[in-house]
Formats: structure tokens, sequence, C-alpha cells
């Protein structure tokens, strides 16, 4: 037996609990991982909570993070005693996840901890950090350098863009945070920005081009607020897109793209391929200023879980959330 968080649906829909699983429950892999530590991510808070079509079957435990230690393979490329990390592949959606202390997984979806990090910091980063890696990879892949000029980094209180934040200022960028929450301006300049601005400039109906500023961005948001990115962002800019806070719709025009010369680049963390999940830690390794991680993330148990997941969809969580799945 083993503790985790189970998501199962009855007559008034899909409830979870912090209980005892039996291990012969652990859906088909070939890699068994003992689980040291997940996160609470939006997507595992609207699982949880029941706020979003997110859980494809049940019964089933949430969690789109882990990093662990196997403990039983038949997989080639791992051995017993291996560190491994998890993000995405449809895990704590229709495969059971990672907010519990076992999991059984296919050894395809896994990347090998990198020596810089422990299992905290790694947990620290997590899907959030590893999305905001693939985004400014994604930003140097279109010729953004630092000379160019600004980075505008949407949500920049939250996971993906506080680390977006962290690693764009480390790389020399001039970085502009955007947020909602004005208190935590201080928290977002000393991730590195030199600049934040007011989530309301950004989220209303805008015109279909605006005064060139950016010249690439990193948008968590969607909607309004990425059709405006659009729009202000400066001839020959990338805007990379990767997230849907603020809606799935892009109500905007054709005119940057085609007048300004500006790219859209949609940045995709759940199915990315390994070898471009390998490239990412391999740079988090090196690109990420360590010491920012503990700005950046705070500890939870198991059994605080469920109660975090509520007020992180309400907007009363700032950064990232670890869960230690043993306290």
């Amino acid at each position: 037996m083993f503790r985790g968080i189970l998501i199962e649906k009855d007559e008034a829909g899909y409830r979870a609990a912090v209980k005892n699983i039996d291990e012969a429950s652990l859906p088909e892999g070939d890699v068994t991982v003992r689980v040291s530590h997940s996160t609470l991510n939006y997507k595992d808070a609207l699982a949880i909570t029941g706020r979003g079509p997110v859980v494809r079957k049940s019964p089933l435990v949430p969690g789109i993070d882990l990093v662990g230690t196997v403990e039983e393979t038949s997989h080639p490329d791992f051995k017993v005693g291996d560190k491994v990390v998890l993000n995405g592949w449809g895990v704590g959606e229709s495969h059971w996840g990672g907010l519990a202390q076992k999991a059984r997984l296919k050894g395809d979806w896994l990347v090998p901890l990198p020596e810089a990090f422990i299992p905290q910091q790694a947990m620290a980063i997590g899907t959030a950090g590893y999305t905001a890696m693939l985004c400014v990879m994604a930003l140097e892949r279109h010729g953004v350098t630092p000379d160019k000029g600004e980075i505008l980094v949407t949500g920049a209180a939250g996971g993906v863009g506080g680390v977006a934040v962290a690693l764009l200022s480390k790389l020399g960028y001039t970085v502009v945070g955007v947020t909602g929450r004005l208190e935590e301006r201080n928290y977002i300049m000393g991730l590195g920005a030199s600049d934040v601005l007011d989530r309301a400039a950004l989220s209303a109906p805008g015109k279909p081009l605006g005064r060139e500023r950016w010249a690439g961005a990193v948008d968590v948001v969607g909607s309004h607020t990425l059709a405006n990115v659009c729009a202000t962002t400066r001839y020959g800019g990338v805007v990379t897109a990767c997230g849907l806070a603020g809606g799935m719709d892009l109500p905007a025009t054709v005119a940057p793209f085609i007048l300004r010369g500006v790219t859209l680049a949609g940045v995709d963390s759940v199915m990315a391929p390994k070898s471009l999940r390998l490239q990412a830690w391999q740079r988090l390794s090196t690109d990420l200023n360590l010491t920012k991680l503990g700005q950046i993330a705070e500890e939870i148990g198991l059994d605080d879980v469920i109660a975090t997941a509520t007020k992180l969809l309400d907007g009363q969580v700032r950064g990232r959330l670890i869960v230690d799945v043993y306290a």
C-alpha cells in the first residue's frame, strides 16, 4: 500500500481524497518509480477541484510532474536506483500521475534527473519551468538575442512566468513582467525583471496594431492579452504562446504578422519529443540561477494539496508549489 491523492467519479461528479492505495492498482508501465516529490500545477488544481475537464478516466491519481527513484524496470535506458524526472505525456490526465508515493510509467516518458539538481529543485522547476525553458529556446531559434530589445513575460507572478523571467534575465535579456497582482511587483523584480506592468493594460480588447515595443514575448494567458502582445511586438519579433489562463480564443487580426513580420510560435510541453526535453533540462541546469528557486517555490505536504488547489485557482498562490508526498 502507498498514500496518494485519488480522484474518483460518483453520481455527483469527480471527488478527490488522500487515500491508501493498493500497489496492484497501478496502471501498466515498464518502470515503477518511488516518488519523492511532485508539484501542484494549474492543470492539477483543475483536476482536483473538478473545475475543468482534465480527468479522462476514473479512478486517477493526478499530478503532471514527479521526481523519484526507479524501483523496478524492464526498460533498457533505466536501472534500479536511477533518479528520474517526468513532465507531461498525459500523466495526471489519462494515466496515473505523481501525487502519490508510487507511479508506474512508460520509460520513454522519463528523463534522467540532471546531477545539478536535488529532487526539490527539480520540482521547483517542474512542468512550469521546463515549459519556460522551451519558450526561451524557441525565442533563440527564431533569432531573438538580448541586443534586439525588451522581452515581455505575461503571468510573471506564476510558475511559467516566474521561471521565464529568471532564465531570460540571467541570459542577458531585458525583461518586463506583466501581472494582475501588482503587490507582487518586488517579487517579480527580484527574479530579474526591469519593470512590471499591470495586466489590465493588455487584457481588454485592443487595436489591430499598437506602438512597437517588444522584441519577443512569453505568453501564458492567451485571448485578448496574446492579441495585444502580438499587436505591440516590434518588426520581426517573436511571441511564444504556451498557456490559456485568460481563455482559448485569440481575438486578433493578421496585421502584426503580414505588416510587421511577427512570428507567433506555439510551445507544447506535454507531448514534446524526448530529445527536446533532454535539451531543455540540460539548459535549465546551466542557465537557471538556482538561488532564485527559493524565491519561486514553496513546499507543501500531500495532505495540504486539496485545499491549496482551490487557492491556486483563485489566484492566491504565487510561483511554484512543491509537494512532498511523504509529508
